[in-house]
Formats: structure tokens, sequence, C-alpha cells
């Protein structure tokens, strides 16, 4: 009987050691394991010289804009251009029909011809006259309208020349020229038709867009910064083409368009309290065309000052204005309110609240949470374009 209980037991005490060790298993599936810390790109703020610059939002306008018009009265007979297309200053674009002007040309000339025969056998009657008087052969009367006649035959030719000098003006307008070099725009009439019959008709028009302009308003206290920077550097208003200015299309990185200003309003707007500026650059490349809406920047030279720069969207927004994220030194994320400058490139300058010393959150913003512990990766701040920098 004692043999057939031990098997029992056995299991028993089996079972009882399985149950222990379930509930240890247990036991250790639900113990919290806390997550490791989310890994964040730092970097300490950029210390770097830049030249403060001030922004402003302009137009495109062409240098020189004209229609093309027929002043003359004829039919059109020739366009000797493609529309759209470049030309030089002295091309003919337009023709219209020469001969009957050719034929005024040469009616003028040949009543000149006419005249200046008249007027040498006017002279030779004066001459003969004055030869006659003092033998008693010509009376002063006789002597008197000889004279007359050959001071009247010249007025008569220079009356003649003036119809040549017409009549040549006006055979020149029968060719339409480019007046500068530009860009010539889709012809309006066609070839046949009848123009320049009670007025000037416009044919096309030209548009010189190598330089190119950029105009825009100056507030007054701008202006005061600039002509202050302007003194600082021992120049006058006559030296308003030394001051440069960079543009920019809506659609481009930076100011990649490089110029200068070359006019100035004598006065300010009072309505507005504007000044209105223009700048001029070169656009060989025609990238530029008038009545593009652009941005435009004009450095203050002379003012260079060391700059913290931060990527400006390591930037945030709060009621408090406007913060970044710091890691402190317990790898903690504070949350720093701090005053912002001037963008430069992609970089934000940062006027108050932030040292060089401290580790900005840079990458990965949306893991750090203020007082929570990170694992701060070290990260790079590239460089803003070299255009706002000085070394």
């Amino acid at each position: 009987m004692r043999g057939m209980g031990l098997p029992g037991q056995g299991a028993a005490l089996a079972l009882a050691a399985s149950l222990l060790l379930l509930a240890a298993c247990k036991k250790e599936e639900n113990t919290y394991v806390p997550p490791p810390p989310p890994q964040v790109g730092v970097s300490q703020p950029l210390n770097i010289t830049v030249t403060p610059y001030i922004d402003y939002t302009g137009n495109t306008v062409a240098v020189n804009q004209v229609n093309l018009e027929a002043r003359v009265e004829g039919f059109l007979t020739d366009i000797d251009y493609v529309d759209g297309a470049s030309v030089e200053k002295g091309k003919t674009l337009f023709i219209i029909e020469q001969p009957p002007y050719q034929a005024q040309l040469a009616e003028a000339q040949a009543k000149l011809k006419s005249l200046q025969a008249q007027r040498a056998y006017a002279q030779a009657q004066l001459q003969r006259q004055t030869d006659l008087a003092p033998k008693g052969f010509s009376t002063q009367a006789d002597l008197d309208q000889a004279r007359a006649k050959r001071d009247s035959l010249d007025a008569d030719i220079l009356d003649a020349k003036a119809a040549i000098d017409i009549a040549t003006i006006n055979l020149g307008y029968t060719e339409v020229k480019a007046p500068f070099d530009g860009v010539v725009t889709n012809h309006l009439q066609s070839v046949g038709a009848l123009v320049g019959v009670t007025s000037p008709t416009q044919l096309a028009t030209i548009v010189q867009i190598d330089p190119i302009w950029m105009t825009f308003n100056m507030s007054e206290q701008d202006v005061l910064r600039i002509r202050a920077n302007m003194a600082k550097r021992k120049l006058t208003l006559r030296d308003i083409d030394k001051v440069p200015c960079e543009v920019g299309l809506m659609i481009e990185e930076g100011f990649p368009h490089m110029g200068h200003l070359d006019y100035a309003a004598p006065e300010v707007d009072p309505s507005s309290g504007t000044l209105m500026v223009r700048c001029i650059f070169e656009n060989k490349d025609r990238a530029l065309i008038p009545g593009l809406f652009a941005r435009v920047r004009v450095p203050l030279l002379g003012q260079t000052g060391a700059a913290l720069l931060v990527p400006d969207a390591a930037l945030g927004t709060s009621q408090l204005g406007r913060y970044l994220l710091v890691v402190n030194k317990d790898n903690s994320i504070e949350q720093r309110v701090v005053e912002v400058g001037q963008l430069f490139g992609d970089l934000r300058e940062i006027t108050k609240g932030l040292t060089a010393d401290d580790r900005v959150v840079i990458n990965d913003t949306q893991r750090a949470i203020p007082g929570r512990k990170v694992d701060p990766q070290e990260a790079k701040i590239p460089p803003p374009p070299a255009a706002s920098t000085k070394p």
C-alpha cells in the first residue's frame, strides 16, 4: 500500500512545481520596461558674421518699351521678323509701299535742279545789268528787278531743299525699324493692310528686357537707414549706383540676380509714407520678363556683425511667442522662448534667448517633449548663402 502511494505524491509535487514556475513567468511578463529615450538631432547655433539687409517685394519693369507705328499712309508690303524674336537696334521690321514716296522725293529733287538752273540764269542777268548800268545802258529799275529775281529764286531753292528733306523723311518712315535691342511682339497688321490713313497705326510693340528694372516702395524708416548707411560709407545720393541689390522670383531659391540701385524718387509720398526706388540688373539669359512679382533685398554694407543662426524649421510658435527646444545638461528637453531676427537662406537669426553653447533640437523635433529625456545625436547646420555672410 505504501509503495502504491509514492507515485501520487510525486505527481502532486511535480504539479506544484509547475504552478510555481508558471506564476513566476507571469510575474516576469507583467513587469514594465520603459522604452529608451528617443533620438533627436541637436546642434549648437551657427555663430557667424552676417550682413543685415532690408527685404521688399516689387515688380520687374522693362527699361524701354514702345509701340511700333506706321507714320505714313500706304499698304503694308513686308513684315521682316518672326513674332517674339529678338532683334537688334536698326533692324527693319515693317515696310510700307515705297514707290509713291520715292516718286515724291524724285519730284522734289527735279524741282530743285530746275530752280538752280533758273537761279544761274538770274545771276547772269543780274551781272549783265550790273555791267551795263555804269555805261548808261541799264536803268536802276532793271538792276533792282534782276536782283529781286535772283533773291526770289534763292528762297525757292531753300523751299525745294526743305521739300527734299520732307520727302526723304517720309520715305524713311516707310521702313519701321527697331529703335533699340529688344523683343518684338506679334504683328497687329497683316501684309496688304492699309495703314496710317488718318492717324498712326500700331503695328507691334518692342520691349527691351536686358537689362531690366525692378521697382519697389521703400518705407520712410528704411530710406533713413539706407541714407545713414551711405553716409557712413561716405557716399552721396549721386553714388546710388554703388548700393547693391539682390533679386529673386517667387519660385527661386534665395536671390540669384545681382544688380544695384539706379533711381530713387526725390520725395516721399505723404499718403503712403513710402519712396519709389528702382534697381537695375542684367538679364542676358532673359529669365525675367516685365511684370513679374519678385523679391528684392538691399544689403546694409558696412554694418556686419556676429549672429546666432538656427534652422527656421526648428522654431515653433506658442501663445508666448516663438520658441526653440533645447537639450539641457541632463539631456532633458526645455522649451526656450526666443526673439528672432532676419532670415538668411533657411536659417533664422536669434537675437535673444539663446547662447552659443546651447544645444538646439534641429531634427526630429516631434519626438522632443518638454520635460522628458532624449538621446541627443550631433547634427550639423549648413551655412547660409555666401551673399549674406562675411568671413
